[in-house]
């Protein structure tokens, strides 16, 4: 049977960049956010990125709108999921200037720079981002606003911040490190990230991950993911997993967000963009593939939900 949070990861199509380094000094604070716009001369098309911090040295307090913030130290990493606007500070209470008012670009090349502080305790970080071309996953849409990962005492630590640090040297040099290698790292935060985060989710949580631990619902999670093209129905799936059809319903929705065949169509969907994007299969063949009895059944579904048809939205990622 194959593992829903297994496939779901590899699906994510992460890539990603450092663009930023930043030397503080306390007192200092700082807010702002990570904006598409400064991503995309790194990764054209992209849909959503995800925002991270690379504490090299000291300490900081970041915060987001509406929660607690959270301290971050040498050895750790802070990823936003969702980038929001948010604070960095060397601790609280201390007034804010935007980072758009600080930073600076190197004369030697591309990389963004910031020195700002009081000239006190030294912090210095690296920021980054990891991005991605899809528009749902829903990996990353169940994960909170704040993730903090501590890898100062795992095996990847070194390489984490040894390949961060390459990266930014190459940008200094007015060169892009190579794709390959900000991939794995993105690779390596996210899975780090999630297992942590997993570790923390509580009996009454709910979301996909929470849904994917369910004995139910996570059966049922992974008989769709075995098997998207299968002719697979509510009652099927009820079925499979020794449940009643309006009892499976309910548990699916509240822990997913969205009813059962809704997930699947969805899911569909994607796979049929990343097929478009990075195979030469046919729109007929593609809708075969995910589970479509008819290629004008595929077409319609795929407009409805990106508002362009499958030719013209491959069309359109090739130009991009």
């Amino acid at each position: 049977m194959t593992d829903p949070l297994a496939d779901v990861l590899q699906s994510v199509r992460l890539a990603g960049s450092v663009f930023l380094e930043a030397d503080f000094t306390a007192p200092w604070c700082v807010a702002g956010q990570i904006a598409l716009d400064h991503c995309l001369p790194f990764m054209p098309g992209l849909v959503q990125v995800i925002g991270y911090h690379v504490v090299l040295e000291g300490r900081m307090l970041v915060g987001v709108i509406g929660e607690t913030p959270i301290e971050i130290r040498a050895g750790e990493i802070v990823l936003l999921p969702r980038n929001d606007i948010h604070t960095m500070a060397s601790a609280a209470g201390i007034a804010q200037v935007s980072v758009a008012d600080i930073i600076q670009e190197s004369p030697e090349g591309s990389l963004l720079k910031i020195e700002y502080g009081g000239g006190g305790e030294p912090t210095s970080i690296i920021c980054g981002f990891l991005g991605t071309r899809d528009s749902f996953n829903p990996l990353l849409a169940t994960l909170p606003r704040l993730l903090h990962v501590d890898i100062s005492k795992a095996a990847s630590r070194a390489w984490v911040e040894t390949s961060v640090r390459f990266a930014a040297a190459e940008l200094v040099r007015g060169r892009l490190a190579s794709s390959d290698l900000m991939s794995r790292i993105s690779e390596v935060l996210l899975v780090e990230a999630v297992r942590e985060y997993v570790a923390t989710l509580g009996d009454c949580e709910q979301g996909w991950l929470k849904g994917l631990s369910d004995p139910n619902i996570g059966r049922a999670l992974a008989l769709i993911h075995a098997d998207i093209a299968a002719p697979w129905s509510a009652d099927t799936l009820a079925k499979e997993v020794a449940l009643s059809r309006s009892a499976f319903m309910g548990r699916f929705a509240q822990l997913i967000g969205m009813p059962p065949i809704r997930y699947l169509t969805v899911w569909r969907l994607e796979i049929a963009k990343r097929h478009l994007r990075e195979t030469h299969m046919s729109v007929p063949q593609i809708a075969h593939a995910i589970g479509y009895e008819s290629e004008e059944g595929f077409r319609r579904a795929f407009k409805r939900e990106f508002e362009l048809w499958p030719a013209e939205w491959r069309d359109r990622q090739a130009r991009a």
